[in-house]
């Protein structure tokens, strides 16, 4: 009988050890078919049970598989779900592909027991974020709400800038502008296969989309200057001035602490796959980023706004994550209700020297309380002076408030971005943390003076909500634009040479002054200055600004000499300019875009330029469709 025993103990010791030895971890990288890119936020489930992990930062996984029999599913919003037999695999790398259906639904999978969370403030939404109610091993189908009967974006009319007498106006001013929502939501469109409303084409953010390869300042200066004179491609009278900036990169780990609130639509219009969980995916990826000197908090609004998460320190992520999880999309938008308490929470815990900064992460469709676009800007106007500043990120097709986002990040101190998919939710969050979150200069303004013994007329491509007032230059109480670390800004001028002799512009024609005259002093006859560039900036907590002033030659280089910095910006603003079939476009093609944005690829690490050019590619396409 003993032996019997001693058998059978054998026979189930063997089992395990066999069962064990069939166990085994799974690792693997997961990319985007169509760009090769790395897909963050991926769900990887063990099939048939609620096992499960997903991709970080850099698409990559790991996951324990029981046996050779295992299947693991791959899925993730916007793509096509993907089973693969696991075999004697160790390694199994998946490309995802797009899905090209209209998404009207979504699947949203939790395990684990059902759970609330208090809000404070919010009596309303009491007892409940007013998201999935998570049940253990259950799937909920979440059909959207809000069936938009039209288009209802908005955006604000853009009277492109035209060209300026360098005699009778030899002073341009303007702001700078690192926004760059105007390049994501464009290729949103072209995308789907439509033309972008022309005035969504806001050329200066898409050429400031794209990072440039400037050298880092020296010396005390936050930013260094870099200009660059060559030939107009559009236009080969006229000359094109290339003007860089390029902000200095700080290390994460040299970067002041970060005091942050999560303000988080969840209203109805916001329960479309493309809006909350590409929101929660998105601000997931900015949690991994996090340290322990960061601190996070989470408001939400809807009907009422409401306090999810009181302040958490950076190396609490599962709390933080599992608060961003909880949340659901339902009822009407309060948003001054929300912008009111997120400010009021990021006041109780202002970090000085930290960074201060409230995330609005929505649609921009506001309804309740406080909802006009001057009282908004007037709230958030006020805002600033606390110190704490405010990011923008827009979400969602159909009813996008662009105008209005715009206007508050510009209000706030801070930049407006728009994500339409998980790898812009990444560039944002990721690949340039530093820069969308810690600034290194505010209020920088420029001005441009222009010799008319080399310039007989200019224009300033894009920029046209950034305009000053001459006066405004010096005036410090004056708001303008924010730089980030690692931030650069790039700004083109068309210049026509006083030598042209063609009609080359419409620059108009204004009649003699009757009681002064305009005359050119002797310096300005003898200087081989193209003009003289002034700038000014404030630190982060200054109040006076300090000046850099440079000069820019006449002698341009010539066009084979030319950096890809200067023939790539050019491109992109070429492209803007026939998306708007602007007047000043010239002989512009999107043959010729294509030529000059692949001759300027460069290196190119994260293949931003390489999707551009095939963007182009797109549209090119599109326009030959619509003449056959």
């Amino acid at each position: 009988m003993k032996r019997i025993i001693y058998t059978l103990l054998l026979v189930l010791l063997f089992a395990g050890l066999r069962a064990e030895a069939q166990e085994r971890v799974i690792t693997g990288t997961v990319r985007d078919a169509g760009s090769d890119k790395v897909l963050p936020g991926v769900s990887v489930v063990l099939k048939g049970t609620n096992k499960g992990a997903a991709t970080d930062q850099y698409g990559k996984y790991s996951i324990s598989i029981p046996n050779e029999k295992a299947i693991l599913i791959f899925s993730f919003i916007g793509y096509e779900r993907e089973e693969i037999k696991v075999g004697k695999q160790q390694v199994i790398d998946v490309l995802l592909k797009p899905d090209t259906k209209a998404l009207e639904e979504v699947v949203v999978t939790g395990y684990g027991q059902q759970r609330k969370i208090s809000i404070r403030g919010n009596s309303a939404l009491e007892g409940k974020v007013t998201g999935v109610q998570v049940q253990k091993h259950t799937a909920a189908v979440l059909y959207n709400e809000v069936m938009l009967p039209h288009n209802t974006e908005n955006y604000n009319y853009i009277q492109e800038s035209t060209f300026q007498s360098a005699k009778k106006n030899p002073l341009s001013t303007f702001s700078i502008d690192v926004d760059k929502a105007s390049y994501s939501n464009v290729r949103r469109y072209l995308s789907n296969g439509q033309l972008p409303p022309v005035d969504a084409v806001r050329i200066e953010e898409m050429v400031n989309y794209f990072s440039y390869d400037y050298l880092q300042p020296t010396g005390d200066a936050p930013f260094s200057v870099t200009t660059e004179l060559s030939v107009c491609p559009w236009n080969r009278e006229n000359q094109l001035l290339h003007i860089g900036l390029q902000g200095k990169d700080i290390p994460t780990d040299n970067l002041p602490p970060s005091n942050l609130v999560f303000l988080i639509d969840v209203s109805g219009s916001m329960s479309m796959p493309e809006k909350l969980p590409l929101v929660k995916a998105g601000f997931k990826l900015l949690v991994d980023q996090l340290r322990p000197q960061d601190k996070v908090a989470i408001v939400v609004y809807a009907g009422a706004a409401g306090l999810v998460l009181p302040p958490t320190t950076g190396n609490s992520k599962d709390k933080i994550m599992e608060a961003i999880e909880m949340l659901e999309a339902g009822g009407s938008t309060a948003g001054g209700a929300g912008i009111n308490l997120a400010y009021k929470v990021a006041q109780e815990q202002y970090m000085d020297g930290g960074n201060n900064r409230v995330i609005l992460a929505t649609d921009g469709d506001f309804n309740v309380g406080v909802s006009s676009d001057s009282e908004l800007e007037r709230l958030i106007e006020k805002k600033r002076e606390t110190g704490i500043a405010l990011t923008v990120l827009g979400f969602g097709t159909g009813n996008l408030k662009d105008s209005r986002m715009e206007q508050l990040a510009d209000k706030g101190n801070g930049n407006y971005a728009y994500v339409d998919n998980i790898l812009e939710a990444k560039k944002v969050f990721v690949n340039e943390f530093g820069g969308t979150l810690f600034t290194i200069a505010k209020d920088v303004k420029l001005q441009l003076e222009f010799n008319p013994v080399h310039v007989k007329a200019y224009r300033l491509i894009g920029y046209e909500n950034r305009t000053l007032q001459a006066e405004d230059f010096n005036d410090d109480k004056k708001d303008a634009g924010e730089l980030g670390s690692g931030h650069t800004v790039t700004a083109l001028y068309e210049i026509v040479p006083a030598s042209a002799k063609g009609t080359t512009t419409a620059v108009g024609t204004v009649d003699d002054l009757k009681y002064q005259d305009v005359e050119l002093n002797k310096n300005a006859a003898a200087s081989d200055e193209l003009l003289t560039l002034k700038l000014r900036y404030k630190s982060p907590e200054g109040g006076a600004s300090k000046l850099i002033t440079s000069t820019v030659s006449s002698k341009p280089i010539v066009e084979s000499a030319s950096s890809d910095n200067f023939r790539f910006s050019a491109a992109v603003a070429a492209f803007g300019m026939l998306l708007r079939n602007s007047e000043f476009k010239g002989i512009a093609t999107y043959a010729q875009v294509l030529e000059l944005a692949q001759g300027a690829q460069g290196a190119d690490k994260e293949r931003y330029r390489a999707e551009f050019i095939r963007m182009v590619k797109s549209r090119s396409l599109l326009s030959e469709n619509k003449r056959h």
